[in-house]
């Protein structure tokens, strides 16, 4: 099976689960980004691995933040991902492993980080008061609507590079393309809700539509780094966990900060 058709596979049978675990939210969506934190680190951890990052710090920081969102809000998911600090202080600073502290501590943040607090913003979103539902489910909706658009627009009119030097099939015909589809998914999926409708639903889709492609390029970033294509090959055409999040990472807590901005997070 060719790259493009096993992308559209894992789509159709993803997407549909990821939707229903969202629309379901709790303990069900906690769940799902429990594990998506856990694979997404664990492909970030293994490409790191020189580095020698303090895994089981990267986890609990991610995992406690991911807690904090689902039970507690805002503050509890920082408090959750600072706990990555204590334990990676513990097994490194007192546990006296290899690789300098400064490196092996800052790899392991970032981790907690990038996955742990960018998946739990789609937790807090998940959890806004009567629109938590809707507010979920149209970040997800613009982010796809955004790369999927980005990706064939690319295709099909790409001719200037928009970051060579990172990520050298990205296009700026393809951000053009991909920044419309997020704009007005974002103004149909809000219309006329009572909820971040109207002008406000065309600044969230293109804060989004700025927001996505930095997530990816951030990646990429991270992979050239680390002289890798993918980050791993479970989903496939779509690489890893983590190649599949990745814009869905930045934009998750852009879009919860505007939603507040507008007064619409509490």
């Amino acid at each position: 099976m060719s790259a493009f058709w096993s992308r559209i596979f894992v789509a159709a049978v993803g997407l549909p689960v990821v939707l229903g675990l969202v629309w379901l939210g709790g303990w069900w969506m906690f769940a799902l980004l429990a594990v998506a934190a856990v694979l997404a680190l664990h492909e970030l951890f293994w490409l790191t691995r020189t580095l020698r990052p303090v895994v089981i710090a990267g986890y609990v920081g991610a995992l406690t933040a991911l807690l904090g969102a689902l039970l507690g809000g805002l503050d509890w998911t920082l408090a959750g991902f600072f706990a990555t600090l204590g334990v990676a202080f513990i097994f490194k600073g007192v546990g006296g492993t290899r690789g300098t502290t400064t490196v092996s501590v800052s790899v392991t943040v970032l981790g907690a980080a990038w996955v742990g607090l960018g998946l739990a913003h789609a937790l807090l979103l998940r959890e806004i008061p009567d629109h938590g539902r809707l507010a979920a489910i149209t970040v997800l909706l613009t982010v796809w609507a955004s790369e999927a658009m980005a990706y064939f627009g690319g295709l099909l009119f790409g001719r200037h590079k928009l970051a060579p030097s990172i990520s050298p099939g990205k296009t700026w015909e393809g951000f053009v393309v991909g920044s419309a589809a997020a704009i007005f998914t974002a103004w149909i999926a809000l219309y006329k809700t009572g909820f971040v409708d109207g002008w406000r639903s065309l600044v969230l889709g293109a804060v989004i539509a700025v927001v996505s492609p930095l997530g990816d390029l951030f990646e990429s970033a991270v992979k050239r780094d680390m002289n890798v294509k993918d980050t791993g090959r479970l989903l496939a055409g779509h690489g890893g966990v983590l190649d599949r999040i990745d814009a869905l990472l930045f934009s998750t807590v852009a879009a919860y900060y505007v939603i507040a901005a507008f007064g619409q997070a509490s």
